[in-house]
């Protein structure tokens, strides 16, 4: 094998970070491979106008404005789709399978929504569809649960996926700050879109664990069907109470199997100080997998940027270029499974949890004997009451925590507490996280 050549389609900060490590690592990844893996075209709408200086690195390369004339190029094995969304990338990635060619892809939104009919059509065409840069960037989970945990059962599995609002959280923590001034922070250094909503509201995290499922788990969740709670609600004043019940708040994905199926949830969470996971800060990323047998493992590094991510885009491009050198492309499935089942979630408001109620009110005498009245109607039992001092009375915050409950019992309960005319907002009602790997 002489070489193996390359398309990069989109150079955003993926493409650019992937051509810059293709650059700067070039005789290390020959070294590895046996054979060089060579850049021969690159794409962008704005390659004419905007060109990335990463692309200079590679002088050679054909520079086009049509993905359509990079995919039939015959010295282009292997495209990677580095554009994003689920427009577009889809007809990227099916034109390049049908073209037989092999796809690296780091698009959570189009594996998290199409990944398994993608792989059977990869599949058919004996190509690989490679993902690992679609989740946590820089931590190469995915393999993790594909290989290197394979021979386990997952039972269970917990992650901080999206590093935006873990940067915006953990700088609440620290500083004290509304959500508001550390998003705008987040902005200026390039961790937030100018339209956030993706990341905190919970739609980023929502489609990495659905990836993250199905390959433990080898079940097809379709990702609208996984509940998402973001964070805009979060104050300052959580983690005042937090800190007293010895907890963190926290974006969590979580995967549980049961009984009655396969529990999923994204949304912020308490999780207690003494875990592994509540010392992940800033942008980074982590995730916690419980086996049957293997127990507690855990994996942690940057979960976005130009670098860590493109570097997982490259480990991808190396893992297809050797399966093509050794003529057995499309041989194993990205997912771990041969095939995924169709999977619908076990029922949400079914499992039972401790939970943190939030309030907002007007103070006033009866206050406490009417929350605790609607709780013991829905048969939910308090476990504590929680007041900081010097707070306004036209506008006091309090937390009343209760025992294990079922989700639509709390749901119910805030639902009807909502209608009371001294809460100046809806309860906030956050899940306590327990079973989670302690340090």
């Amino acid at each position: 094998m002489s070489e193996i050549g390359v398309g990069i389609v989109g150079l955003g900060n993926v493409g650019s970070g992937t051509l810059r490590v293709l650059h700067e690592n070039a005789e290390s990844i020959a070294g590895k491979l046996g054979f060089p893996l060579k850049v021969r075209a690159i794409c962008s709408r704005s390659i004419d106008e905007q060109a990335p200086g990463e692309a200079d690195l590679h002088p050679e390369a054909l520079r086009t404005r049509d993905w359509r004339e990079l995919v039939a190029r015959p010295d282009v094995a292997v495209v990677a789709e580095l554009v994003g969304g689920t427009t577009a990338a889809k007809e990227i990635v099916e034109a390049a399978i049908a073209a037989g060619k092999s796809v690296v892809t780091a698009n959570k939104e189009l594996i998290a929504e199409s990944g398994a009919a993608l792989w059977n059509r990869a599949a058919a065409g004996n190509v690989r569809l490679a993902m690992e840069a679609a989740v946590a960037g820089g931590i190469p989970i995915l393999t993790a649960l594909r290989e290197g945990i394979a021979g386990d059962r997952v039972e269970a599995l917990t992650g901080i996926l999206n590093g935006t609002s873990n940067f915006i959280l953990t700088e609440m923590e620290r500083r004290g700050e509304p959500l508001g001034a550390i998003l705008q922070e987040a902005q200026e250094l390039g961790y937030a879109e100018s339209d956030p909503s993706a990341d905190i509201d919970g739609f980023d995290a929502r489609s990495k664990l659905a990836i993250l499922a199905a390959t433990a788990f080898g079940m097809r969740i379709a990702p609208e069907r996984i509940p998402v709670e973001g964070i805009r609600r979060i104050g300052p004043i959580d983690f005042t109470y937090a800190e007293r019940l010895g907890h963190t708040v926290r974006l969590t994905a979580s995967a549980r199997s049961g009984p009655d199926g396969l529990r999923l949830r994204v949304g912020p969470a308490l999780i207690r100080k003494d875990t592994i996971l509540a010392s992940v800060m800033g942008s980074y990323n982590a995730v916690w997998v419980r086996g049957r047998h293997g127990e507690d493992t855990f994996y942690y590094g940057r979960g976005a940027g130009p670098a860590p991510t493109g570097v997982a885009v490259v480990s991808d491009l190396m893992a297809v270029a050797r399966e093509i050198g050794s003529q057995a492309p499309g041989g194993a499935s990205p997912f771990a499974h041969r095939a995924l089942v169709e999977c619908a979630p076990a029922p949400a408001g079914a499992e039972e949890l401790r939970h943190y109620l939030r309030f907002r009110v007007r103070d006033r005498p009866g206050i406490i004997a009417a929350l605790a009245a609607i709780l013991a109607e829905h048969r939910i039992s308090v476990d504590a009451v929680l007041q900081e001092p010097r707070f306004d009375k036209k506008n006091l915050p309090f937390v009343i925590t209760v025992e294990a409950a079922r989700r639509d019992a709390i749901d119910a309960a805030t639902a009807q507490m909502s209608r009371l005319d001294f809460l100046l907002e809806k309860p906030l009602a956050l899940p306590l996280e327990s079973g989670l790997a302690a340090h």
